[in-house]
């Protein structure tokens, strides 16, 4: 973790992508533990979020079409209930389990609300529903 984190800071270029698939591991929670092992290897979050997106996308040389926010380029979406960059479990799709400081209980966070992708906008409980 270390090595990751002092390769970021000599300007060396992480990407995300795990290895989902692979004994013990299930896609999408992976995913975003690689974006916690990151984080706890010393990254800022907005660092993590552009090893995810934008340093990806370069990579691949699909920065021009991807990778950030921007008029004219591909972008697919999660809308989340809460800030992310406080806590990456708020990706996952079933949510979370956390504790409620006030109450002392344990809640279940919301997880993935919506997903837009090719502009088509994804009811995430429907989906789970179904």
């Amino acid at each position: 973790m270390t090595f990751v984190n002092d390769y970021k800071n000599a300007g060396g270029r992480v990407t995300v992508g795990s290895d989902a698939g692979f004994i013990y591991k299930i896609y999408g929670f992976a995913y975003i533990r690689e974006l916690e092992l990151l984080q706890e290897a010393g990254f800022h979050p907005l660092e993590v979020l552009q090893s995810a997106t934008l340093y990806g996308a370069q990579l691949l040389g699909l920065d021009a079409v991807t990778g950030t926010i921007e008029l004219g380029k591909k972008a697919d979406l999660v809308i989340v209930d809460k800030n992310p960059l406080s806590n990456f479990k708020i990706l996952y799709g079933t949510g979370h389990f956390r504790v409620n400081r006030k109450t002392g209980k344990m809640e279940r966070s919301k997880g993935i609300l919506y997903t837009i992708k090719d502009e088509i906008i994804f009811d995430a409980k429907q989906l789970r529903r179904m």
